[in-house]
């Protein structure tokens, strides 16, 4: 008998088995499509976390505020030493004219703070130095920079005013944190669902093994081999896992069709969607691949324990 006719007589008993066994092999299939479907989950959660994370550290920024009083010599002087740090990639310059103009439409909806700053004589705000990074872990460098500058008792640190830094490094921590945690935790849940679909899988092929116990010992004494006799298990819990990925593939669908736009407004940046279509190819793999590991450990150890074939 062909190796090609040997195979597909095995696919064709592991899918009757998969069919004797329904309400049983429905548990399996259901256990391990929620198993994968929080693995997608997490999938898509560390997407957009990591999306979000990216987009706020790329608007964070130290800004150096100076005062009113600075001269342009001073601000450029500044600007032309943080220039030369290996750590800075960009300096912007803003003038308290464009600051000025950026408060005012910032607090448009704002009488009361238009109205008590018109009635100032002059521009109360100072010029402006926004400096951005090549790595974010490199702001505190540059911060720490700029804070000496303004202690020093020199031309340029009497003209600072404020160093503004602090504050977003704290929010980026707690964020990085929070993705952390969530990563940690959505693993664990994901490993003790996976085991859960391991054992109801396991269970389900020692029963299939148990309700063709006759076909097994008829095959044995016929000379049949050991994969033609193990093949269909194997199969079968094979075959758990695909139709589980099919499934939740086929959630994920309208699922993130319908949290797309809410997601894209909630995280400004991040689309489930739009991640789920054009990472559909890496979702396909990753939850079939998984499927197949899980059912196919789930049949080895099933088969290993309870087939002596």
């Amino acid at each position: 008998m062909s190796v090609w006719n040997t195979t597909k007589r095995i696919a064709r008993y592991g899918f009757i088995g998969f069919l004797r066994n329904g309400f049983v092999s429905f548990s399996a299939v259901l256990v391990m499509t929620i198993t994968l479907f929080v693995i997608a989950a997490l999938m898509v959660g560390n997407a957009a976390l990591g999306s979000t994370l990216d987009y706020l550290e790329n608007q964070v920024a130290v800004t150096v505020y100076f005062t009113p009083q600075a001269t342009t010599d001073q601000i450029q002087t500044l600007q032309t030493d943080l220039q030369a740090l290996p750590q800075v990639e960009t300096v912007a310059y803003l003038s308290s004219d464009q600051v000025l103009a950026n408060f005012q439409q910032r607090h448009a909806n704002d009488q009361l703070t238009l109205q008590a700053l018109n009635e100032l004589t002059g521009n109360p705000l100072g010029a402006e130095l926004q400096v951005r990074a090549k790595d974010p872990a490199q702001y505190g460098a540059i911060a720490q920079y700029l804070q000496a500058q303004q202690s020093q008792n020199t031309s340029v640190g009497s003209a600072i005013d404020k160093v503004d830094y602090q504050q977003n490094q704290t929010a980026i921590d707690r964020l990085t944190a929070i993705i952390q945690t969530s990563r940690e935790v959505g693993v664990a849940i994901a490993i003790i669902l996976g085991l859960a679909s391991i054992l109801i899988a396991f269970n389900t092929i020692r029963l299939a093994i148990y309700t063709a116990r006759d076909e097994i010992a008829v095959m044995n004494l016929v000379g049949a081999s050991r994969w033609y006799v193990r093949g269909p298990f194997v199969f079968a819990g094979i075959l758990y896992g695909i139709i589980s990925a099919a499934i939740v593939l086929l959630l994920l669908y309208p699922t993130t069709a319908a949290l797309g736009p809410g997601s894209q407004q909630f995280l400004g940046t991040f689309n489930v969607f739009t991640y789920f279509t054009t990472s559909f190819g890496y979702l396909l793999l990753v939850l079939v691949g998984s499927g197949i590991v899980l059912g196919a450990i789930s049949s080895y150890l099933a088969i290993r324990r309870y087939l002596n074939a």
